[in-house]
């Protein structure tokens, strides 16, 4: 077997990065932030190269750290997965579930719970790593993707809509609301990898191409520049079901409203030849009830802000 490195470095290191604070992942783990300092250090040495730029009000990855994450975050999940499997042998039913990210920690996760008390029978595993356009049952039984038509050749399900729309904090508004599209030049955007609408496509349908922001951030996955917008740090385009809570709180707002939205839906699939087609079913019906109640959920917070109809 290969050498490993230091598995509680790579654990501390894990959740340092993916909050980008070494506080916060002390808190998760309940260490000190010293302890969280030195397990990075530690595993920085082991690699022999810089995961972090330590600045003095900023933790920033570096590219080394930011692709070590991917790999760090997709190998422990495996290990918790595999535990838990051992674990939990006397479960009925195992769905194993992968699913984006983002999608998963701020939609699905609060909804899990409810479904599986409902259905005790049923356990699910979720993966996030490695997002295909495939369903190989021998690595995972459904999927769920964002897209603009139903993957062919598997059953393929819409389940909730999705909405894209520049959204930010509204700190950036300075009072006004909302903003003009000639405003984009006097603001940061913030991209991710993972777009599926861009700022040129949205600048493109605003009838505006080749107006240029204040500056470009740029972070991966989505979950960062989401977190990025929290911060105050510019306006990034979100589907508004991942952060509708945000915006009825508050903590988000919608600029522009639901000018140049992007529509498509997010898909729950799997082979229609799966020995767990019936319980794959259940997990379906459930999904599209509760797409339903968030999509009603976003066309009253549409209305109730003058913006109309989604």
């Amino acid at each position: 077997m290969s050498k490993l490195p230091p598995l509680n470095a790579v654990r501390a290191f894990e959740a340092a990065a993916r909050h980008i604070s070494f506080s916060k992942a002390a808190e998760e783990l309940h260490v000190t932030r010293g302890a969280i300092s030195r397990q990075v250090a530690l595993l920085e040495s082991w690699l022999n190269r810089p995961l972090f730029v330590r600045g003095a009000a900023q933790l920033t990855l570096t590219n080394v750290g930011s692709n070590f994450l991917t790999e760090a975050s997709a190998a422990l999940n495996r290990l918790s997965f595999a535990a838990e499997y051992l674990r939990n042998q006397e479960t009925d039913v195992v769905i194993r579930l992968n699913a984006p990210p983002t999608f998963t920690m701020r939609w699905l996760m609060a909804r899990m719970p409810t479904f599986l008390r409902r259905h005790p029978h049923i356990d699910l595993r979720v993966a996030t790593y490695r997002p295909t356009d495939t369903i190989r049952e021998e690595e995972f039984d459904v999927g769920i993707r964002g897209r603009w038509a139903p993957l062919e050749g598997v059953t393929s399900i819409p389940f909730i809509q999705e909405n894209i729309i520049p959204v930010c904090h509204p700190d950036l508004l300075d009072g006004r609301k909302p903003l003009r599209v000639d405003d984009i030049a006097n603001h940061t955007l913030i991209t991710y990898s993972t777009e599926s609408y861009t700022w040129p496509q949205w600048l493109a349908a605003m009838g505006r191409p080749t107006l240029a922001p204040a500056r470009i951030l740029r972070f991966d996955p989505m979950y960062f520049g989401l977190q990025a917008a929290q911060e105050g740090l510019g306006l990034v385009l979100l589907p508004t079901f991942i952060v509708v809570d945000d915006l009825i709180g508050g903590k988000l707002c919608a600029p522009f409203g639901m000018q140049g939205v992007r529509r498509r839906h997010y898909y729950v699939s799997s082979q229609p030849t799966s020995h767990l087609s019936e319980t794959i079913g259940t997990f379906s019906e459930y999904l599209i009830q509760e797409g339903s109640t968030t999509d009603q959920l976003i066309q009253d917070w549409s209305r109730e802000s003058g913006f109309g109809p989604t």
